[in-house]
């Protein structure tokens, strides 16, 4: 492939991916703005709906966020009441967040959420299954893992 080729926009894989995120996410606003929420704390809540009292180092390493994005989100659940963050007993340094009776409760009506943003689409269900495993497979092979 000659250098024109490879500098072209459509041929770069880094932005057809972004440029769906970014699409893929408008079509979540407005069905988020229901609950509350922004894209951002929804896939956040949906962490915690599958594992409830995690640290936040976990909570970023899972979303693949820095703590210095976490923070201002995690203050912004807590003022919504959603989750309450505690220091770790057992380690100081650790800061735990769990999910209110209020954000337990709103697991329920987000169920929802992913078959009305299915229905945005006109993608078939297996290439959506198939374009996720895909990324996610690219997602572990260049996202470096920390180890303890």
């Amino acid at each position: 492939m000659d250098i024109d080729e490879v500098l072209k926009l459509e041929n770069q894989v880094c932005f057809a991916v972004y440029a769906c995120s970014r699409e893929i996410t408008k079509l979540y606003r407005p069905i988020l703005e229901e609950f509350g929420l922004t894209y951002t704390q929804y896939v956040t809540m949906l962490v915690l709906w599958e594992q409830d009292g995690i640290t936040v180092k976990e909570l970023g390493r899972r979303l693949h966020l820095d703590s210095g994005t976490l923070t201002p989100l995690l203050k912004k659940l807590e003022s919504a009441g959603l989750v309450t963050r505690t220091r770790d007993k057992a380690d100081e340094r650790n800061v735990v967040i769990t999910l209110t009776e209020k954000g337990h409760r709103m697991k329920k009506d987000a169920a929802t959420v992913p078959g009305r943003l299915f229905n945005e689409t006109v993608v078939d269900e297996a290439e959506v299954k198939a374009l996720r495993d895909l990324i996610t497979r690219m997602l572990a092979r260049i996202s470096p893992q920390e180890t303890e």
